[in-house]
């Protein structure tokens, strides 16, 4: 289960204690999750800070660990970063960052032939959620992504050869 599909599903389950209108048992639930927060927090402060450089790039690259990092505040790479290691993992390394507004949340993307955009084939879509996927997941705080098209390369024209017909010398 992804982090982002776990903090629906504790929501899920506060808005259900939320309903059964006891308060107590409400509050009860509410300082539960952010006592575990507190202690997952900690307890992932201290795997950075334990871990090598290596070992530490490995744990960036994974999607659930980047998304941990980032929700208690921990990770080391700032948002410009992790949306470029967003966009390798959704197989984007070729788009180009337009603008990135931090304040807003939102990533204004171009994407070339390589990842599926301007080739007229039709992966545009798949690219775009591919994209949407995997910067919510590595850099969660955009909220809002625009994803352009890169105009096709030209072609170089074929050159047509003509020759004799068949059998003609």
């Amino acid at each position: 289960m992804s982090a982002e599909a776990t903090g629906r599903r504790v929501e899920e389950v506060l808005d259900r204690l939320g309903a059964s209108g006891d308060a107590a048992v409400n509050q009860a639930a509410e300082e539960l999750v952010r006592v575990l927060m507190d202690l997952y927090g900690t307890g992932l402060a201290r795997v950075v800070e334990l871990v090598g450089d290596e070992t530490l790039d490995a744990l960036l690259a994974d999607e659930l660990v980047t998304g941990l990092l980032v929700l208690h505040d921990l990770h080391p790479e700032d948002t410009r970063t992790r949306v470029g290691r967003a966009l390798t993992a959704a197989g984007a390394a070729d788009a180009t960052v337009l603008h990135l507004d931090e304040a807003s949340g939102t990533l204004r993307l171009r994407t070339g032939a390589e990842s599926g955009g301007g080739c007229g084939c039709g992966s545009a879509d798949s690219t775009q959620q591919r994209i949407d996927d995997a910067v919510s997941a590595y850099a969660p705080e955009i909220t809002h992504i625009e994803v352009e098209q890169a105009e096709p390369a030209a072609r170089e024209p074929v050159l047509l050869q003509i020759g004799r017909g068949p059998g003609a010398s």
